[in-house]
């Protein structure tokens, strides 16, 4: 049926409506304003989902896309759309999210936009074929695409991989590979390479020599861990280093095997600036720390800087980029954190920083951070669904909204990165 393309939505699909479905339909790759033609091969009660056979009148903000595996591979979902068309998208959504939700936003959402929408990511994570051939999972699927090219990644990301891949071609690891994880500093002159295995069995690892010998100079550690996602990983083997030196926002931080690090390496130093821009006070907090990007950042300008993180990967180094500063590490969940600190009853903060996972805050730590209600407080998230429900509640008590920015730390995807600072009402 022909559609007519109304507003992007959440995801990477765009909506349409038809006379004759009577129903909103989902498609992909669409833009604002077209009218195209497509095929439903979802359908629900109240609304379907089709996929894009033909553009029949284009968008001015269509440009054809870089890679060749663009609408196969389910990595990137605009790039279709010129830059300036997923910046306003982004804009149009997360305001809409919001507003659906009931939280009242300022008029204006500012936009904190990549200088480059390209070669971006740090770090990259991909499959390895039955026979080692390099893959991403497919759209809408755990399928395995095979990948020549990711044009979003850091150059030395897909060198050291396809090398990596063309070696377990040659020779089949006793561990036998399912995926592999790679991170580098900005400049590209440090790499780590974790290798998955689906093995817990502790395999030889003499052959972990003859593959660095293959690798990329830069490549300074590598490691190789069970794939089971645990919060403790089983590792193996290790050989090099089990961290990177990441210079940002004017510090060199370490970065270890598996840690939480802000993903675009372009924007990285703007984006602190802007999360800890204008801070003061005697005590702030920085909540799902990570390494310490924004806690380190806090030290130059608080009295003191409380950092919490639960993830083992990041706490060594979270320790360690905070060595010399008025600044401590914890390990613990946000959660046990603000309960302890209810319970006894310690100095309540001038400023709170949180970054949490893509799901969010959740009820009980919106419910104690009402209850501490420190004078500010800024939320960094990347998911506008969990956002608009945590901002619900947290408006809905103690806080009024300062400001919201856009941060494009993913350029061609539909994820949205926001900063929103909250004052106490």
């Amino acid at each position: 049926m022909n559609l007519t393309i109304d507003k992007p939505v959440y995801g990477g699909d765009s909506l349409g409506r038809a006379e004759e479905a009577g129903k909103a339909i989902f498609v992909p790759f669409t833009l604002p304003g077209e009218i195209v033609d497509a095929t439903i091969n979802e359908e629900k009660r109240t609304y379907a989902k089709a996929e894009l056979d033909a553009v029949l009148t284009p968008s001015p903000s269509r440009v054809v896309p870089a890679c060749a595996h663009f609408g196969v591979c389910g990595g990137c979902h605009y790039q279709h759309a010129d830059y300036a068309a997923q910046l306003t998208m982004k804009q149009q959504i997360l305001r809409e999210t919001l507003t659906r939700a009931g939280v009242s936003i300022p008029s204006e959402i500012a936009v904190l936009a990549s200088n480059n929408p390209w070669a971006y990511r740090n770090r990259i994570r991909m499959a390895l074929t039955q026979s080692a051939e390099l893959a991403y999972r497919g759209r809408r699927s755990h399928e395995l695409v095979p990948i020549r090219e990711c044009p979003i990644a850091a150059p030395i990301l897909f060198e050291t991989a396809q090398r990596a891949a063309q070696f377990f071609q040659r020779n089949p690891a006793p561990a036998a590979i399912s995926e592999m994880e790679l991170f580098t500093n900005p400049d590209q002159s440090q790499l780590l390479l974790t290798l998955f295995t689906e093995s817990a069995t502790e395999p030889a690892t003499s052959w972990l020599d003859e593959l660095h010998s293959v690798l990329p100079s830069q490549t300074t550690g590598l490691r190789l861990q069970v794939a089971d996602n645990a919060l403790n990983a089983t590792i193996l083997a290790t050989q090099g280093h089990s961290s990177l030196t990441y210079e940002a926002a004017n510090f060199p931080y370490r970065v270890d095997h598996g840690a939480f690090f802000q993903i675009n390496r372009w924007m990285i130093d703007d984006f602190a600036a802007l999360v800890v821009k204008g801070a003061q006070g005697s005590l702030a907090w920085d909540l799902y720390a990570g390494v310490g990007l924004f806690a380190r950042q806090l030290a130059a300008c608080c009295g003191e800087v409380v950092a919490v993180e639960s993830a083992p990967a990041s706490l060594a180094a979270l320790q360690e980029n905070l060595a010399g500063v008025k600044a401590g590490g914890f390990a613990s969940t946000t959660l046990d954190f603000l309960r302890r600190n209810r319970e006894q009853r310690e100095a309540r903060p001038d400023l709170i920083i949180l970054d949490p996972p893509r799901a969010g805050l959740g009820d009980q730590v919106t419910h104690l951070l009402n209850a501490i209600h420190a004078p500010e407080m800024v939320y960094v998230s990347c998911d506008p669904t969990t956002l608009a429900r945590d901002l619900r509640q947290l408006t809905q008590e103690r806080y009024r909204i300062e400001s919201i920015t856009l941060a494009d730390m993913f350029p061609q995807t539909f994820h949205v990165e926001t900063v929103v600072r909250l004052r106490r009402a």
